[in-house]
C-alpha cells in the first residue's frame, strides 16, 4: 500500500502543498497579481509532471534491463522441448523463476521521493501566515503529513536495504534516484525554461538567502 504506489502518495500530498505555498508567497512576498500568481503555481506544479515522467521512464528501464539480462528457471515436463521466455511476466505465468539483474525500484523511488519532499518543504522558511488563519492550519497539516511520509520512506528504504536485492542492484537504484534529484533540482530547475525551484529559490545546499516575515 505504500511502496508499490510510493509516487502516488508523494504526488497527492505535494500537489496541494506546492500550490498553496507558492500562491501565498507570490501574493504576499512578491506582490504578484492573481493571474501572475496562478501562472507561477502552474509552473511549479509542472515539477510534479517531471517527477511522474522520471518515475515512469526509470521503472520501465528497470523492467527492460531485467528482461534483457534474465532467463527463466522452470521445471519442465519430460519429453517436452524447453521453452524460451522473453520476459519475466511470461516466466511467472508458467510458475517459473526469472533470474535477471533487477535494479531496485524501491531504492530508486524512495530516495527520489524523499529528496523531492525535502526540497519542496524548504519553502516554509520563507512563508509568513497569520497564526489564526485556516490556510496556516492546512499548510501545517500537509507539512506534518509530508514529514511523516518521509519517515515512512526512510524506514522502508532501510527494510529494502536489509532484506531485498543484492548490493549492486540497491546501489544502482539509489544512484539513479539521486541522479534524478540532482539533475532536476541542482541543474535543470536553475534554468529559465524549467519548473523552477521552490520560492524564493531555496535549495537544500543554499545557505545564503534572505526573506521577510
Amino acid at each position: 500500500y505504500f511502496v508499490k504506489v510510493a509516487w502516488a502518495w508523494t504526488l497527492w500530498l505535494l500537489l496541494p502543498f506546492i500550490a498553496l505555498t507558492t500562491y501565498q508567497l507570490a501574493r504576499r512576498q512578491f506582490r504578484y497579481g492573481r493571474t501572475k500568481s496562478a501562472l507561477l503555481v502552474l509552473r511549479r506544479l509542472s515539477a510534479l509532471l517531471v517527477g511522474t515522467a522520471v518515475w515512469y521512464l526509470c521503472t520501465e528501464l528497470f523492467v527492460y534491463v531485467e528482461n534483457l539480462t534474465g532467463e527463466c528457471s522452470i521445471q519442465g515436463k519430460p519429453g517436452q522441448p524447453r521453452r524460451l521466455y522473453a520476459s519475466k511476466r511470461e516466466c511467472r505465468q508458467d510458475s517459473g523463476v526469472w533470474n535477471g539483474f533487477d535494479i531496485s525500484g524501491h531504492c530508486f523511488l524512495l530516495s527520489y521521493c524523499a529528496m523531492m519532499i525535502l526540497e519542496e518543504v524548504a519553502v516554509l522558511e520563507a512563508l509568513s501566515m497569520d497564526h489564526s488563519s485556516k490556510l496556516r492550519v492546512v499548510v501545517n497539516v500537509l507539512f506534518v503529513s509530508l514529514c511523516s511520509l518521509t519517515v515512512i520512506w526512510v524506514f522502508m528504504f532501510l527494510c529494502t536495504a536489509l532484506y531485498f536485492h543484492d548490493f549492486s542492484q540497491k546501489l544502482l537504484g539509489v544512484l539513479i534516484g539521486l541522479s534524478a534529484w540532482y539533475g532536476t533540482y541542482r541543474f535543470w530547475y536553475l534554468k529559465p525554461f524549467s519548473p523552477g525551484l521552490p520560492l524564493p529559490n531555496i535549495s537544500l545546499s543554499s545557505k545564503k538567502y534572505s526573506y521577510s516575515r
